[in-house]
């Protein structure tokens, strides 16, 4: 049996390594894309495509995180800020479709239908951006998601080739938003062992330039 004080030593060791794993690779992060997003559409860049990741959904209605994504998305293409709308969720299953949800409520918000188009298998964020450089073919883009969540998604669209800034689509306040935050801690570590390894999304499947013809479909 192996003596408990070094196993014990061993644990903790292992524990602090693991913080200090997770400090470090957030304080990089953070630091690396703290100034490229901004709250404010005075501020934010003129590029061609916003990405809105997907967030829940109540029946056939955004959920509050994703209603305030959209009108964040719209706002950017309404004031000439971005020229498209890349929508990326989970369709994975019938009774939960955001995509569905998504390009119905930018529609019915005054988005031309031939500026919007659909990744059908956005699982993560990872996958999103993954899928936005080799599916859509984006080189530049505006992120739309909470301000949370932007420093892992610019990271991850930089590293993977795509020049990207984030917009906050913060509006107000958020049920389960203090655990979202402290989870997003470890999700970004674990984004930067993503890049690292070069982690392939589950789907991948055939090209949606997005300099060509929206796969916007009324289903």
């Amino acid at each position: 049996m192996k003596n408990p004080k070094r196993l014990l030593k061993a644990i903790c060791l292992l524990i602090l390594i693991g913080i200090v794993t997770v400090l470090a690779t957030n304080y990089v992060v953070k630091s690396k894309t703290k100034s490229l997003i901004f709250s404010s559409v005075k501020d934010a860049p003129k590029v061609k495509v916003a990405i809105i990741f997907g967030a829940g959904i109540n029946g056939n209605k955004p959920s509050k995180y994703l209603k305030d994504r959209l009108d964040a998305g719209i706002l950017l293409y309404k004031n000439n800020k971005v020229e498209k709308l890349l929508l990326s969720g989970d369709n994975g299953r019938d009774e939960h479709d955001e995509l569905k949800v998504m390009k119905l409520y930018c529609y019915e918000n005054g988005v031309d239908t031939t500026k919007i188009y659909i990744d059908y298998a956005g699982f993560d964020s990872y996958s999103t951006m993954f899928r936005a450089k080799e599916i859509f073919k984006v080189d530049t883009a505006i992120l739309v998601s909470q301000k949370y969540h932007l420093n892992r998604c610019v990271y991850i669209g930089n590293k993977l080739g795509i020049k990207c800034y984030g917009f906050s689509a913060d509006k107000g306040t958020y049920q389960g938003y203090k655990y979202v935050s402290f989870r997003e801690y470890l999700a970004i570590t674990k984004s930067v062992f993503d890049v690292w390894r070069n982690r392939k999304p589950q789907y991948l499947g055939e090209s949606v330039n997005i300099s060509r013809a929206s796969n916007y479909t009324k289903e």
